[in-house]
């Protein structure tokens, strides 16, 4: 699609659907009482912390508030104050980024990918875990060890596009092939013929019998 900016970021922000993010966002009451900063402003604003990789609040509005002249490209007339964005992220509804995300997730899978120099005839995917350390002060339910909070990321990645095709959360402790087993197993099928790379973390006959 062609882009109407220059700025990359900006660049990133186009391929949202505006229209269908207002229609998300009033389906959840997003913007009542939003005192001029709207759900828009606090979904660029958290684009920005993560592909910024910004470590505080602080970091999201300084870094917003820099690019003066910049921010209509995206759809912000000013950058956020810190009390503004922390009151947003506390008491707006989580289901409106969500929805948002499971759209865009639509959106690029329906993307044609066209011819590649090397694939597979048949489809690919690729299946493994990641351990996430987590502060355990600021999330108490996320028990490691006794002084540690962590959880596992548990994925399965399509290799048509390098896309997600399931996650799924549990607490640190848990193994990757139990999820394998159970939940993976479970909800997510597999087409017929597929190939399926993983690790040895992943060992186990019955599973590979499945």
């Amino acid at each position: 699609m062609p882009f109407k900016s220059t700025n990359l970021f900006a660049q990133i922000i186009d391929l949202a659907d505006r229209d269908a993010f207002r229609r998300i966002m009033r389906k959840h009451g997003g913007d009542w009482h939003s005192k001029g900063f709207t759900c828009w402003n606090q979904f660029v604003s958290m684009l920005f912390c993560q592909l910024g990789k910004a470590q505080s609040q602080r970091e999201i509005c300084g870094g917003l508030a820099s690019c003066m002249g910049k921010l209509n490209h995206l759809g912000l007339e000013q950058g956020p104050k810190r009390t503004t964005l922390a009151c947003a992220n506390e008491h707006r509804s989580w289901k409106i980024y969500e929805e948002t995300f499971y759209h865009l997730l639509g959106q690029a899978r329906q993307y044609d990918w066209g011819k590649r120099k090397f694939r597979f005839k048949n489809r690919l995917f690729s299946m493994d875990a990641t351990f996430i350390e987590l502060c355990l002060s600021l999330f108490d339910w996320a028990h490691f060890r006794r002084a540690k909070g962590a959880v596992t990321l548990h994925l399965v990645l399509d290799h048509n596009g390098y896309l997600p095709t399931f996650a799924h959360m549990t607490d640190g402790k848990t193994g990757e092939v139990r999820i394998a087993k159970g939940v993976i197993a479970e909800e997510f099928p597999f087409p017929a013929g597929s190939i399926v790379v993983f690790d040895k973390g992943y060992t186990d006959y019955a599973l590979f019998n499945h």
